[in-house]
């Protein structure tokens, strides 16, 4: 019936088999029921819904046939919106470690104690090509009823309940109408105030699902955002780093910004809106960044899907570089940190990489504004804050070395533009030396930060210099390895005390260093050069030791 199918997802109340009453649990629906018809007994029943059912949630309920047992948050919302999920939270009245167990002893899968405290055991499901799926099994939240735990999560699209008993839906506050409405709201104003790190959680929720945050929400988490450093430093870079690689990280900053979060969570950016640039830049140095933010995603998606679309710039840099989207690919499948990705370390590099621009802001006699070493004082900022936020030492080695170079992209880019200058084989194994992997990422920044630089006033000619400098590098970094990026050595340390009578000391990685770099250059191609070399380095360099201790 056309009545019915207006309930979908909901309980409803019947007398005599019209439908008098609905709400998102069996008590609201009653509650709703009685407060008009309080003479009559209504009958309770759920309205089913259809949406995507994953086979594995009917392996747990066979491995818990007698038990209360629902899956809660994420996964149900994800299930309404017909994505996949791979992580799993039930919730059952007890026993949260004792059901894990038994599921992952049905299933043949590993098992953990997550939280002994709250109850908590996970259960990991491993599929094909390593890939891994985790049911976590907790005792209810916020009291000893579903309807409790449900009230005491963050967002209301997310406080929706999944009884695998009967395939029925527990929605208290509404949130699959709200998933419908596309909208995020908190489940009470305590959702910020208990836990401000959901005010992060709320904007990457809106920025993922392209929802809106409640404008009553908006203001709860502007009221609240003062509170985020008591949140530890560990759960504020998770969120971060979720929000810098997933879709729209220009969006989520900008509102981030607007909500009054910076001055609690990363107080140096603070200070870059509203500091001016001299041409060629467009924008102050916030609003550059936050261009650079969402130039550098719509990059990484043209490399991705190997179409421009209807941008005629990425159009140019599929036809330049689109040959090297499986390579990009596996850059960005490797690992500095498990828990996350090198492309969050690099929209983080991005967001802080011209940090210090504010402090380092000089105006000259002609008006010129200028920024000397912004981007080594910069790296340290960034340094900085990656100790606070405890990332890895391989993490803020790339964050580092991606802001402290990325001055060096645009050089090569200027040099060919205005002088026909292509990068030298020299300059190409010293970027590279530099710079390591994360030159790559200094590329793909470089690009992203000219579209953010000149915006609307950026030209064909502009563009096409730095793919052709983007070209180069990478033809080099990727099939020129070993003539000029990582020439193989000719001869080690030992050799050259060896072969020269040296004593060891830091003349003796003085002296490889050179060699390599005249390998690059293509000058050096045996041992026997390299040995020559060296001998002729050694009397040079004692010549102008001589020359200096004359000098008054």
């Amino acid at each position: 019936m056309q009545e019915d199918s207006n309930y979908a997802g909901r309980w409803v109340a019947r007398i005599r088999g019209k439908i008098v009453a609905q709400g998102g649990t069996p008590e609201q629906a009653l509650h709703a029921a009685q407060s008009s018809r309080h003479k009559e007994k209504p009958e309770i029943i759920y309205m089913p819904i259809q949406f995507p059912h994953p086979p594995l949630l009917d392996n747990v309920r066979d491995a818990l046939p007698d038990d209360e047992i629902y899956l809660v948050g994420g996964a149900v919302r994800d299930m309404l919106l017909n994505r996949l999920s791979r992580d799993f939270d039930f919730a059952a009245p007890s026993g949260g470690i004792s059901l894990a167990r038994r599921v992952a002893s049905a299933l043949d899968a590993n098992f953990m104690i997550l939280d002994e405290q709250r109850d908590t055991g996970r259960v990991i499901v491993m599929g094909e090509n390593d890939s891994r799926t985790y049911l976590d099994f907790a005792t209810y939240r916020g009291g000893k009823r579903l309807e409790d735990d449900l009230r005491a999560r963050d967002f209301t699209i997310n406080a929706i309940a999944y009884d695998l008993r009967n395939n029925s839906l527990i929605d208290p506050l509404n949130g699959a109408e709200d998933i419908r409405a596309k909208i995020i709201r908190f489940c009470s104003p305590a959702s910020l105030t208990d836990d401000p790190i959901r005010i992060l959680r709320g904007v990457r929720l809106a920025a993922s699902f392209d929802f809106k945050i409640d404008l009553v929400t908006r203001t709860a988490m502007k009221d609240a955002a003062s509170l985020l450093p008591n949140v530890s430093p560990e759960r504020q870079r998770d969120e971060l780093f979720k929000i810098l690689e997933g879709p729209k990280p220009d969006s989520s900053m900008r509102a981030l910004e607007m909500l009054g979060v910076f001055p609690h969570l990363m107080p140096e950016l603070s200070a870059m809106k509203g500091c001016e640039q001299s041409l060629p830049h467009v924008y102050d140095v916030w609003e550059h960044t936050l261009k650079v933010l969402g130039h550098l995603e719509a990059i990484l998606a043209a490399l991705e899907s190997g179409s421009g679309g209807d941008d005629p710039f990425l159009t140019m840099l599929i036809n330049s570089l689109g040959k090297y989207r499986e390579r990009f690919e596996s850059h960005f499948t490797e690992s500095l940190n498990t828990d996350r990705s090198v492309r969050a370390a690099l929209f983080f590099a991005a967001l802080v990489h011209d940090v210090e621009k504010p402090a380092t802001k000089t105006v000259d006699e002609s008006g010129r504004i200028r920024f000397f070493d912004h981007d080594v004082q910069g790296a340290k900022v960034a340094s900085m804050r990656g100790h606070k936020f405890n990332l890895s030492n391989d993490e803020i080695g790339r964050i580092k070395k991606i802001i402290f170079n990325h001055m060096r992209f645009h050089f090569f880019t200027m040099q060919l533009e205005d002088k026909k200058r292509e990068p030298t084989r020299k300059s190409i194994y010293r970027f590279f030396r530099d710079a390591g992997e994360s030159g790559v990422d200094l590329i793909l920044l470089g690009l992203a930060d000219l579209r953010g630089t000149r915006d609307h006033t950026l030209t064909q000619e502009n563009w096409k210099a730095a793919l052709d400098v983007s070209g180069i590098l990478l033809e080099n970094y990727w099939e020129k390895r070993e003539e000029t990026v990582a020439p193989p050595r000719l001869l080690d340390g030992n050799d050259l005390i060896k072969e020269l009578n040296l004593d060891a000391g830091r003349i003796i990685g003085q002296l490889l260093e050179a060699i390599r770099e005249e390998q690059a250059v293509g000058n050096i191609v045996t041992r026997e050069q390299a040995i020559q070399f060296a001998t002729n380095w050694l009397v040079e360099d004692r010549k102008s030791e001589i020359e200096n201790r004359k000098s008054p």
